[in-house]
């Protein structure tokens, strides 16, 4: 093998027997990111036919806790293109998800290279954790974190009453039972007639038939104060910011213990210092989480804390390895 053969076995590469000129690294780079981006259009093509159903998953926890209350599961959109952009952003968001293994790949293929193999031997042993903890991260938002902190807040609002009335309240003496009702059926009618009205339990929604398979919901609110109105695009934002945010912090892990290989700060720092780093988690939690989501936040420190402990017996049980 000359000095400029790659070797066949990537274990045995050394880049100080490999050099590349600029122009070879330039060259390179650009065909690794053609590669991703080429990746990532085709998942995008066949992510923007998955868009609706897409945006169906990232509703369900509000959908199902609306349901719940028996409240209107319809959102809202309050500019003309808001339904569009948001079917576009869940799209491209899924795609890059699909595609991320890959534009990976091309990414480690043009740094490995500029690597020593106990470099690499580093990366491939804890890319796998990372990957595991941001997924878990992700898990935990969408079962755990966005129900409770959906609950929270709509029955909190929910439970507020209307203000009695002191003045012009006026009493009724109609009996109940000479009131008209609305059928409540699990679904909806096979042939509904112009002009029926009926409540489709299963959806929670309030809907009327104009036309022959022409049908409309009714919005309704509670009789309380307090009538939920959610945007769809505010609505993805908050999940998505919340699923980035989550996934991030929950690589904690892997933080202390390359803090601790690199020589930063030894192991017996962070535990003398415990009470003063769970102080910078909740600054960090309070930091990560969106808006004012203060349920999201306590939901988040107490699994930064778990996670720094993980890391503190990752980092001591690696260096009693060696």
């Amino acid at each position: 093998m000359t000095e400029s053969d790659p070797p066949k076995h990537p274990q045995d590469f050394n880049p100080d027997a490999y050099r590349m000129t600029i122009g070879e690294h330039l060259e390179e780079l650009r065909t690794r990111l053609i590669l991703a981006m080429v990746g990532f259009g085709v998942a995008a093509l066949a992510c923007f036919g998955l868009g609706s159903r897409v945006i169906g998953i990232f509703v369900r926890p509000l959908i199902r806790i609306l349901q719940e209350r028996n409240l209107n599961t319809q959102l809202f959109y309050g500019e003309l293109s808001d339904g569009f952009m948001v079917y576009v952003k869940i799209s491209l968001i899924c795609a890059a998800a699909v595609s991320a293994p890959w534009m990976v790949f091309q990414i480690w293929k043009f740094v490995s290279a500029g690597l020593y193999p106990s470099e690499r031997k580093y990366v491939t042993r804890y890319i796998p954790l990372s990957i595991t903890l941001l997924i878990c991260g992700m898990l935990f938002v969408y079962f755990i974190v966005l129900p409770w902190t959906i609950s929270f807040f709509i029955i909190f609002a929910d439970d507020i009453p209307m203000p009695i009335q002191t003045t012009g309240h006026i009493a009724t003496t109609l009996p109940a039972a000479g009131l008209p009702s609305i059928p409540q059926l699990d679904g909806d009618p096979a042939s509904p007639v112009a002009g029926q009205f009926w409540y489709n339990k299963s959806e929670g929604r309030l809907k009327m038939s104009i036309g022959a398979n022409d049908m409309r919901v009714l919005p309704f609110g509670p009789s309380n104060l307090l009538a939920p109105h959610i945007s769809l695009p505010d609505y993805i934002d908050l999940v998505v910011d919340t699923l980035l945010s989550f996934g991030l912090c929950f690589q904690l892990p892997l933080v202390v213990l390359a803090v601790v290989r690199i020589g930063i700060v030894n192991i017996e720092t962070f535990k003398r210092s415990r009470r003063y780093v769970y102080f910078g988690i909740s600054i960090l939690a309070a930091a990560m989480t969106p808006g004012d989501m203060v349920t999201a936040m306590i939901a988040l420190m107490l699994p930064l804390i778990l996670l720094f402990e993980l890391g503190i017996f990752l980092a001591g049980w690696k260096t009693n390895a060696e």
